[in-house]
């Protein structure tokens, strides 16, 4: 159960905890990369955590502080209480996520959450509210005996909007769609995706801090739904070679503070988009290389984004065009009206990706950038992404992707310093690790011929 008040006060909050027999919260929050973090207490000690948060070791989480700046604590979000769908009876747990502050009192700069509040807050001092509909797909694997994973096995043989034949799958969505519930997370579709054993499962649109909340519980939801059946759920981008990687395709839009209406809507437009709406689609194409580092974060990421496989590769817009970075869907009312970015995946930070996909797409309206025109064509076998010049086309690697975002001072800005620095170490430790493996493939490849 998810609270369906706004606001909510600290008394309002002991209130429901103590009407629906909750015993213990979890306190939860995000590191850099986009793991959820937990501190669990009893509820006796709720209320003294309202007033004053709980203190943690900062020099622990990936990205946030030194041993030398280490004492942090967490204050919950009231307005995120929910109850845990898995634990019930005398182990009835609920959530509050929570923003991370510094001994002095202020927000903590290398918060992802407290990041995307920051580039919102940006948002509504221009007059728009943030809107997002994200569609993530993921694999549903076989456990080996003592759980092994490795050569992956997919959990079913099904392909696009199939119907799964042995059921498991079937029933787990619909137990995943009604435990989501408990989020207060509204599911719209939920269907079989192209390669054996991956699956999609579709959010209502909301805005965008309650998204990055809801994205972060999900994932950690179907893997312990999952795990219960005796299955393994990945949201890594590419587990499988030959097979469609995970995408996390982002449906925006932008919203008048004053009256709540789309920003993004023309209907007198041959797209039925605004000037503000073709604005912001400049702005993220603009900034398309450097914020993909934040949108496909992993050294995986970049073999999803391939040719042939509905993964976008150049940088292009079109209007129902599945093979552009920004795809405009049909809209049936002028309110519907959005765009498609599809080239982040799920295993990214979503606080972060929104914070940086907002901050792209308000400097192209900031500066009035003009869009390109819109391409029409399957790129994948038009061959334009291979006419068009480096700056045409995505990363090819997350070395490449990182060293475009260190340049990029707007993403930087909106970041701040804290996360982006860290961030960028972060992705470079990754890249030197990988870089340094012997892999199966080379082994193959050279070991018997050389």
């Amino acid at each position: 159960m998810a609270s369906n008040k706004k606001n909510l006060s600290a008394d309002d909050l002991l209130s429901l905890v103590e009407e629906s027999g909750v015993k213990f919260i979890d306190l939860q929050f995000c590191d850099i990369g986009g793991t959820l973090k937990n501190i669990t207490i009893p509820k006796s000690e709720l209320e003294s955590t309202l007033n004053h948060g709980i203190w943690f070791d900062g020099s622990s989480v990936e990205g946030f502080a030194r041993i030398a700046e280490s004492d942090m604590y967490l204050i919950p979000d009231p307005d995120t209480f929910a109850i845990l769908p898995w634990l019930g009876g005398n182990e009835t747990t609920a959530r509050l996520v929570c923003n991370v502050h510094t001994p002095g009192g202020l927000p903590f700069l290398g918060d992802p959450r407290i990041v995307l509040k920051n580039v919102l807050n940006e948002a509504e001092k221009m007059g728009f509210t943030y809107n997002i509909g994200p569609e993530l797909e993921f694999f549903l694997f076989k456990t080996g005996p003592d759980g092994v994973l490795i050569p992956p096995q997919p959990q079913d043989s099904a392909g696009y909007f199939d119907q799964p034949v042995d059921m498991v799958a079937t029933v787990l969505w619909r137990q995943i769609t009604e435990g989501l519930s408990a989020f207060g997370i509204e599911t719209e579709t939920m269907h079989h995706e192209v390669a054996a054993g991956q699956h999609e499962i579709d959010f209502r649109y909301s805005d965008a801090l309650k998204a990055a909340d809801n994205i972060v519980i999900f994932r950690a939801f179907v893997k312990i739904m999952a795990q219960q059946r005796n299955m393994y759920a990945t949201f890594m981008p590419k587990p499988i070679r030959g097979l469609s990687g995970s995408g996390m395709h982002v449906h925006q839009s932008l919203s008048f503070k004053a009256n709540g209406t789309n920003a993004f809507s023309d209907p007198g437009d041959a797209h039925g988009l605004s000037k503000i709406a073709k604005h912001f689609i400049a702005g993220q194409l603009k900034h398309a290389r450097a914020i993909c580092a934040i949108l496909a974060p992993l050294v995986n990421s970049y073999k999803r984004l391939v040719q042939g496989y509905e993964a976008p590769v150049q940088i292009s817009w079109g209007r129902i065009n599945r093979s552009a970075l920004i795809r405009i869907p049909r809209a049936y009312t002028t309110e519907s009206t959005r765009i498609e970015l599809r080239n982040p995946d799920p295993s990214c930070n979503p606080y972060l990706a929104f914070a940086a996909m907002l901050a792209a797409g308000l400097d192209g309206i900031r500066k009035e950038l003009p869009v390109p025109e819109a391409n029409e064509e399957n790129i994948y076998t038009s061959g334009a992404s291979q006419k068009g010049s480096q700056l045409n086309v995505l990363p090819v690697s997350l070395e490449e992707a990182v060293n475009e975002l260190e340049k990029d001072t707007v993403i930087r800005e909106a970041l701040g310093a804290h996360v982006f620095d860290r961030f960028i170490i972060a992705k470079r430790e990754e890249w030197e690790d990988y870089r340094l493996e012997v892999t199966s493939w080379e082994l193959n490849k050279y070991l018997r011929t050389l």
